[in-house]
């Protein structure tokens, strides 16, 4: 029995941890076999579906009961979704998903070269015809959607030929403006080709002149008070966007593993993307363990020669990873031995290869936070915790402090808790400090500590067992004075605080009832976990601060951002239509504006999303 409920997949410890982001799930059973392959809009609301409680389906009950892991994979948007899901699952054809016989290739767009006004078409199957084709889109759906929205905007014929060829007046789509009929001549030629031209150039990507001038048009009619107008072209050039979304698990062509690396409390998490003919066909997360002395690099440099250089593992063409090796040449040099042909270890990468990288890192940093909240990794630094106190009872709860402000501007401390499970996220809170020096930390953090513990106090919430603070003995010594006038005795204070060096593992404890320091070894599990909730209280002390100091300045978000003007705000919008749209797009999207470079691109999509 004992044994079995060990086996039982834990879902309420996997789902507190998962990402709200599009991705891939992919379900295995005791034996690590697949089982199932499904994507989602918000993986987290789709993944909790098959554990509700009730209102399940009798093959819904038959997968869940097998379930022993679940593999997620992030991806950039659902339609990147989408297509990633097809390739798993006429790769692995797992049982639990309906297979299509037909085995469909992908749908594309195609435009004829060798009409007087040519058509734009749908198209699957062999490319025999001569022509562009435009794609590949996720689904046939997708292609019709947007058949649909370039006849609205360029007018270009959908017909069949024959229907072409025998017309004697116009027909309907020429009545509702979708064309602008060719059958009989209501257009020359040369207008028409242009018009194709300015789809043709659309579909290929090169469509900034075409966005820039409906933008344009926007302003002028928001200048001209048109606001119904503006509004429909606002959407329009959201649709456009959408339409020419990059598909980065979808390329032309080109093979190649894609590693991220992340590397957090003494955990590392690793995560590969198989590319093969263009196309992301699985991806796999690695939790090697870490070496006392091991850097990022180092790291990296020893499992990439393990990963290939033992076994019969398949070596692709390109090995692509997210920073540079020291030892590559040398690894390369013994791949190319190994297999007698040209591979090549890099990581400065452009096009569809960068968004494979950045979505290879995605995932390894979204699975190094599963790891480091898993109730096994949590549990076990619990232990080494407590032994390393001396404490008498297991601790069930602790609560970390940290304070953040731009030059004494927008005073925000944070209180994360952790417990038995690791984050628990509904217990956070933001203090907003106000009527003290500005850039007092010492004051801060005072008076954070009375508005928490004297609130705790009264029976509002659950007192710690255990009080990290963010900083040195000047920090700790003021938690207790709080501690010790609100008469709470029963509350464990400990500070961590940064070497001289600022480095990650080099941190000195402080304890509050002896103000001793020390050292703990960098392998330490109970430094690891002192160290994870130092950093989860300071990413969340940034996170209030940032919001706040939004709201008192009373501006726009894209005016915190380093290098963003006035003249690069306004072609954002103009491009964009709103700022939700700004936050809702990807670095590649947001590089198309002509301002805005890739780097910057980066910095502006980082700075709008801290959390990621």
């Amino acid at each position: 029995m004992a044994e079995s409920q060990s086996n039982t997949f834990d879902a309420k410890a996997f789902l507190a941890n998962l990402s709200t982001r599009p991705g891939v799930y992919q379900m295995y059973d005791e034996q690590d076999k697949i089982l199932y392959v499904g994507k989602a809009r918000n993986l987290k609301n789709r993944v909790s579906s098959y554990f509700r409680s009730s209102g399940q389906g009798v093959k819904t009950q038959a997968l869940v009961s097998h379930i022993r892991r679940i593999e997620v994979t992030l991806t950039h948007s659902e339609t990147e979704a989408l297509l990633l899901e097809q390739n798993l699952i006429k790769a692995q054809r797992p049982p639990y998903n309906i297979l299509l016989r037909d085995d469909k290739s992908y749908p594309y767009i195609f435009i004829s070269s060798t009409d007087q006004f040519p058509a734009v078409r749908f198209h699957r199957g062999a490319k025999r015809a001569k022509g562009q084709y435009f794609g590949p889109f996720p689904s046939g759906g997708a292609v019709r959607e947007s058949l649909n929205l370039l006849q609205k905007l360029f007018r270009i014929r959908q017909c069949e030929d024959s229907f072409f060829r025998n017309r004697s007046r116009p027909c309907l789509q020429h009545q509702i403006k979708r064309c602008t009929a060719p059958c009989v001549g209501l257009i020359d030629e040369e207008r028409y080709a242009e018009d194709l031209r300015h789809a043709s150039m659309f579909l290929e990507g090169k469509n900034k002149a075409v966005i820039q001038e409906l933008a344009l048009r926007m302003e002028q009619a928001a200048t001209a008070l048109d606001f119904e107008l503006a509004a429909e072209l606002r959407d329009q050039i959201s649709a456009l966007r959408q339409v020419q979304e990059q598909q980065y698990v979808s390329g032309s062509g080109g093979e190649a593993d894609v590693f991220g690396c992340a590397i957090n409390s003494g955990v590392i998490s690793i995560h590969a993307l198989f590319v093969r003919g263009g196309r992301v066909i699985g991806s796999k997360a690695y939790h090697p363990k870490l070496s006392l002395e091991g850097t990022e690099s180092e790291v990296l440099s020893a499992f990439i020669a393990q990963f290939y250089l033992t076994g019969a593992r398949e070596i692709p063409s390109a090995i692509i990873l997210p920073i540079a090796l020291e030892d590559a040449d040398l690894i390369e040099q013994a791949l190319c031995d190994k297999t007698q042909r040209r591979i090549r270890v890099m990581h400065s990468v452009r096009g569809d290869r960068a968004g494979w990288q950045r979505l290879a890192q995605t995932n390894a940093q979204q699975q190094l936070v599963s790891q480091l909240a898993s109730k096994q990794t949590i549990a076990q630094r619990l232990l080494s915790l407590q032994a390393l106190l001396d404490m008498d009872t297991s601790i069930q709860r602790m609560e970390c402090f940290d304070i953040s402000h731009s030059s004494g501007e927008a005073t925000v401390a944070s209180c994360v808790v952790f417990d038995a499970n690791g984050p628990l996220k509904s217990d956070y809170r933001h203090f907003n400090i106000e009527g003290i020096t500005a850039g007092d930390d010492y004051a801060a953090m005072q008076q954070a500590l009375e508005r928490r513990y004297t609130r705790l106090k009264k029976g509002e919430g659950k007192l710690p067992d255990l009080l990290v603070i963010d900083g040195g003995k000047g920090q700790v010594s003021q938690a207790m004075k709080v501690l010790e006038s609100l008469q709470i005795t029963e509350v464990q204070v400990i500070g961590i605080a940064k070497g001289t060096t600022r480095k990650a593992g080099f941190e000195f404890l402080v304890n509050g009832l002896t103000g001793s320091e020390s050292v703990l070894p960098a392998d330490s599990g109970a430094l690891h976990l002192l160290q994870h909730i130092r950093d989860e209280a300071h990413r969340f002390a940034i996170t209030g601060h940032r919001a706040r100091r939004g709201k008192l300045r009373k501006r726009s978000l894209l005016e915190d951002i380093p290098g963003i003007g006035q003249k690069r705000r306004r072609e954002l919008l103009k491009y964009f239509g709103s700022i939700k749209e700004i936050e809702n797009a990807s670095v590649e999207e947001i590089a198309k504006v002509s301002t805005i470079s890739a780097k910057l691109a980066q910095e502006i999509w980082s700075c709008l999303h801290p959390d990621s």
